[in-house]
């Protein structure tokens, strides 16, 4: 978990049993099945206690890790409010906004006085912080905010439809963290109200636990590429680790014997050239680089959402071009540097193998460039997470067809 909400935990942590306030330490810095395993030889009104000082998608993964009877009891024990919100936020799909929401507190009905308003508050501040308060009709229809410094200085006897901000922003709970994101970035707010599409006020959305949610979303991607769980954490058993990451390392591993099979095709052909073999590395790694920067930016563009529906191929056609030319330009001077090592070992086809290294390194830099921008693309459609498995097949697609172009040019033309 952040620093963030181990900073926003601290305070309310100060309720609990002093004793008790190493285990909170822990449960907020182990992943949710550890916190779960942590937190089962406790009653279950003191684990409800615990998953209240935690955001609301951190407190659901937590309670999701208990058997389904320890659950139930949990969730019978919390308060009909607690329960509710956290029954409807499992409805909602991770990294969502509905996952994410609190109980709305401070909600008013418009001919609410301020006197009434503030007296009510009163009582709130007393196990909550309340920032604004929010005026719905009687259907629960948002209607306006009320920012506590127009509270403070209103009349004691007027409305709060006299004071409220009419018709404000509020988020949808089926809202992606990236859209949200995207949506808030002018609108700094401190709480931000969560309503359907009918504009029905459900749940409260804290702005630090919003930016909390996509900074651990944007420090899972890199992870997630190379076979490290969202989960995984420092203090996670070397045993889990073991089990999250050798799946993928054993694809991993498949993936380089396929590369190695187009090597064992032109076995004949590295036989007779050995200077081949020597610039292998130098090709596979230069092809591999352009790759991956195609890679980026079209993750980038994914999680920024910058490729709107028309624009994929506008990113496409962009990486063709970079690894064309790249690949010239790079292949020019690898080209050199094979006909100096060729000349050197006395190779009576150095001008031809340079030409080959040139050819080869503009072809191939050309083919990962491609992959780079239409893998991410293509996994997204497919419904899996991009970020996950784009870095492999990436990195199948320019080892592979990097040899296949290199060996093959040198066979059909040296």
């Amino acid at each position: 978990m952040s620093e963030s909400t181990k900073a926003i935990a601290s305070g309310a942590v100060r309720e609990i049993e002093p004793e008790l306030r190493e285990l909170f330490t822990k449960v907020v810095e182990h992943d949710p099945r550890e916190a779960a395993k942590m937190l089962e030889p406790y009653p279950d009104e003191f684990v409800v206690q615990m998953l209240e000082l935690l955001n609301p998608s951190a407190a659901l993964n937590i309670l999701q890790r208990f058997d389904l009877a320890r659950r139930q009891t949990i969730l019978a024990t919390a308060s009909t409010e607690t329960d509710r919100q956290w029954m409807r936020n499992q409805t909602y799909p991770e990294r969502t906004i509905g996952r994410l929401m609190q109980p709305p507190l401070a909600v008013f009905r418009p001919q609410t006085t301020v006197a009434e308003a503030t007296e009510q508050i009163r009582h709130l501040a007393r196990k909550a912080i309340i920032t604004y308060g929010f005026v719905t009709d009687d259907q629960n229809k948002l209607l306006g905010v009320v920012v506590m410094r127009d509270m403070l200085l209103a009349q004691s006897g007027q409305r709060l439809d006299e004071i409220m901000l009419a018709n404000p922003f509020y988020l949808t709970p089926d809202m992606s963290l990236t859209d949200a994101m995207r949506a808030v970035l002018v609108r700094h707010y401190p709480v931000y109200p969560v309503c359907e599409k009918t504009g029905r006020l459900i749940g409260l959305l804290r702005g630090q636990m919003l930016f909390e949610a996509e900074a651990i979303e944007l420090s899972a991607q890199p992870g997630a590429m190379v076979g490290v769980e969202r989960e995984e954490r420092l203090t996670t058993p070397w045993l889990r680790s073991l089990k999250f990451r050798h799946p993928w390392l054993q694809i991993n591993l498949f993936c380089g014997l396929l590369a190695a099979v187009v090597v064992g095709l032109f076995q004949e052909t590295i036989d007779h050239i050995i200077a081949l073999a020597v610039f292998l590395p130098v090709l596979i790694g230069q092809a591999a680089n352009t790759g991956v920067q195609a890679l980026s930016v079209s993750l980038r563009g994914i999680t920024l959402g910058d490729l709107r529906s028309g624009r994929e191929s506008l990113l496409v056609v962009k990486e063709m071009l970079l690894g064309t030319f790249n690949g010239a330009l790079t292949g020019v001077t690898g080209g050199i540097a094979m006909f100096i090592f060729a000349t050197m070992i006395k190779s009576p086809a150095a001008v031809m193998l340079g030409f080959v290294v040139f050819l080869a390194t503009t072809i191939s830099c050309l083919i990962s460039g491609v992959a780079g921008a239409m893998v991410p693309l293509v996994l997204k459609k497919l419904g899996t997470d991009p970020a996950m498995a784009s870095s492999i097949v990436v990195t199948t697609f320019t080892d592979v067809g990097c040899l296949a172009v290199f060996l093959g040019l040198a066979t059909i033309m040296i």
